[in-house]
């Protein structure tokens, strides 16, 4: 017979949070809650009820089922981003202190970029070239502690989910056996800025880990070699690619990608827009990495003629 824990037990009398997207969990003795699985192991699954994570043993999981409640408010993507965030555009400073911990530093044996979480699992976007036909890949993450002091968390078994190198878009996978939540950023709609609004990006430019740099858009639709990119003066440096641009309300609005690097050439750095990353987030089985052909997704036979 199954016996339920104190915290079980506990938990249960709190559950009217539920998340914005949420599965039900009917469980052994009557009981269902509402949250997320963010993990299964062996013996236990792992419940985002919101205010905390619920450890369940196996034997006493009768059923999980789509929520309809929360129906309306998934996003189209099946859970792999929040579509923007609710609130008042705030200073540099703020999103800094808010949401910097979701972006990460990437190495491999060749070089280093950025990236950010997307979905709380551990998936994160970064750039193609950044990661392009290596297997060696560490994630670094910045926790704040209780004192409010970062701490960095490196991550080694972190896995390419898909990539596709004419978009210059990549999704890892960070692999760990805790049970963790990783804070995650918003997507904005890149269709919605303007010429001169305010930006700032956030990455480890030359190694120097979690920079920030401020600017304008000074294009939002730069069209190069047939790929559009937001033109912005926030400075882009080698090991900022893949890292996040993001507006006043937090939100990221474009991956930065590449700058100008000329004689008296300044300010002239280019990001990925993010309707074009939702975009490959959303057909991300059409990018599906294929560890026996490491710079491409699937590629398929062309049609009969």
């Amino acid at each position: 017979m199954y016996r339920r824990t104190p915290l079980l037990i506990a938990s249960l009398f709190l559950l009217t949070v539920s998340n914005a997207y949420s599965e039900n969990i009917d469980i052994a003795g009557g009981f269902k809650i509402t949250g997320e699985v963010i993990k299964k192991t062996s013996e236990k699954t792992y419940v985002d009820v919101g205010f905390t994570l619920l450890a369940i043993p196996n034997n006493a999981v009768l059923k999980i089922s789509e929520s309809e409640e929360v129906e309306s408010n998934k996003p189209s993507d099946e859970h792999f981003y929040q579509n923007t965030r609710d609130g008042l555009e705030k200073s540099v400073n703020h999103w800094v202190n808010e949401i910097g911990t979701a972006v990460v530093a990437i190495r491999t044996p060749t070089g280093l970029g950025s990236g950010f979480i997307v979905h709380k699992s551990g998936y994160l976007i970064t750039n193609h070239h950044v990661i392009a036909g290596e297997h060696e890949i560490s994630v670094t993450i910045y926790k704040k502690d209780i004192k409010g002091a970062f701490i960095k968390k490196q991550y080694d078994d972190v896995a390419i989910a898909c990539s596709s190198p004419e978009w210059d878009l990549a999704m890892l996978k960070i692999n760990t056996d805790e049970p963790i939540i990783f804070k995650t950023v918003a997507l904005a709609s890149s269709e919605y800025l303007n010429q001169g609004q305010q930006v700032f990006a956030i990455g480890s430019p030359l190694g120097l880990e979690r920079s920030v740099s401020e600017g304008i858009i000074s294009l939002k639709n730069r069209l190069i070699d047939g790929r559009l990119f937001i033109q912005t003066t926030a400075q882009i440096s080698p090991g900022n690619s893949g890292g996040p641009l993001f507006n006043l309300k937090g939100e990221v609005v474009g991956v930065n990608n590449m700058k100008v690097i000329a004689m008296g050439a300044e300010g002239l750095g280019f990001s990925i827009p993010s309707n074009m990353l939702k975009m490959f987030i959303s057909n991300r089985e059409s990018f599906s990495f294929d560890p026996r052909n490491p710079n491409s997704g699937f590629r398929y036979n062309a049609p009969p003629k």
